[in-house]
């Protein structure tokens, strides 16, 4: 699931390892969020350590499930670029979302985000009793993530909005992710 609006997206910003808190929409849509998990009992939740994952978790859940925060579900770290206008990111072509643009100025490649992401999740799933997790995290990690198992760029587009919630199961044998489907907001009202 990715977080919900903050201030920087709002803005217009460039928002990887900088955080902004979450707008009042923000806020209303981690709310509407709920219905894609009122009927799911949850093992365990983690969230990236930037407030705006943490904040969408704890409003999803209602503060109703303790969770962990780790570092390897961090948004992209975009170097000096952060807090910058969006108009300044290159263009995405491809599925191997920005490349690695942004390590000449101080950032992450998409393969960097990529494999942490995966080493992160995989070693989630690979816990004991975690058959139905809930992972909040962000926009271009959850890409970066996506593109190593399936068609992302093909079934995200190049954008994933917010509180937008990728589906997927894993075999703990041979460590696969397998996609199932993508929830959004829009979703919910088109019912």
């Amino acid at each position: 699931m990715r977080h919900g609006q903050t201030r920087f997206n709002e803005l217009h910003r460039i928002q990887g390892a900088s955080d902004s808190p979450l707008t009042a929409l923000g806020i209303d849509q981690a709310k509407q969020a709920r219905a894609f998990i009122q009927d799911v009992t949850f093992d365990h939740a983690y969230c990236s350590t930037q407030e705006r994952a943490s904040d969408t978790l704890e409003i999803v859940t209602e503060n109703q499930i303790s969770y962990t925060r780790l570092k390897g579900l961090k948004e992209y770290d975009f170097g000096v670029f952060e807090g910058q206008s969006e108009q300044l990111n290159p263009k995405i072509t491809g599925d191997n979302g920005y490349g690695d643009f942004f390590v000449q100025f101080g950032g992450e490649s998409a393969d960097q985000v990529a494999q942490r992401m995966d080493q992160t999740i995989t070693e989630i799933m690979m816990q004991p009793d975690n058959q139905q997790v809930l992972i909040v995290s962000h926009g271009g990690a959850i890409f970066s993530f996506a593109r190593l198992h399936f068609d992302a760029a093909g079934i995200l587009g190049h954008g994933f909005k917010n509180l937008s919630t990728l589906i997927f199961t894993f075999d703990t044998e041979t460590q696969a992710f397998t996609y199932q489907k993508v929830l959004t907001l829009a979703s919910l009202t088109n019912k």
